[in-house]
């Protein structure tokens, strides 16, 4: 499986003010989601965002409310985005794959991914753009999702793959995303 922009849909599931302070790697995972949209705008890829239950966990997390301006976030009461009809009838026609980040990996991100899967789709998560309150539980949500078929990358290996030649116009702009911090 190869990641290419226009068959592409990154996914940020539900970094939300309250469950981010519970994350250990909270500015990584922050930092690493950044890229990604930021990515995604880049290369023409579409990006849907979702909330677990507003009322109660709260809003998107500041840094990465503002790169979604124009766009509403898909709230969610069950645990896969795939459970919402508002997320199913946002994906394009065009995706084969997903790229899921964000938060809790051996919940929300692990149900997504293995109903994506079973729905035929190809999976992709960003290991270091996902996290859940216990470091064990990212672990093993990363070593089950791999064995049901996700692959699992990194933030940069995303990116690079999205861009694919050094040759790309947007080249340039996406080395100046890898090195910010």
């Amino acid at each position: 499986m190869r990641l290419t922009p226009a068959r592409s849909t990154l996914c940020v599931i539900d970094v939300q003010e309250k469950l981010i302070p519970t994350i250990p790697a909270a500015h990584q995972l922050t930092t690493e989601c950044c890229r990604l949209i930021e990515a995604a705008t880049l290369f023409g890829t579409h990006v849907i965002f979702t909330e677990q239950y507003r009322k109660g966990l709260g809003p998107t997390v500041a840094p990465l409310a503002t790169k979604f301006q124009h766009q509403e976030p898909i709230e969610k009461k069950a645990f896969s985005c795939c459970g919402s009809t508002s997320f199913m009838n946002q994906i394009p026609s065009s995706t084969e794959t997903f790229v899921l980040c964000g938060i809790e990996t051996h919940i929300c991100i692990a149900q997504t991914a293995l109903d994506l899967l079973q729905l035929g789709y190809h999976v992709c998560l960003a290991a270091d753009a996902a996290g859940s309150r216990r470091e064990q539980d990212h672990r093993i949500a990363l070593r089950r999702l791999e064995g049901s078929g996700a692959v699992i990358s990194t933030t940069e290996a995303i990116l690079f793959e999205w861009c694919n030649t050094a040759e790309n116009p947007a080249f340039q702009k996406m080395r100046e995303l890898i090195s910010k911090e």
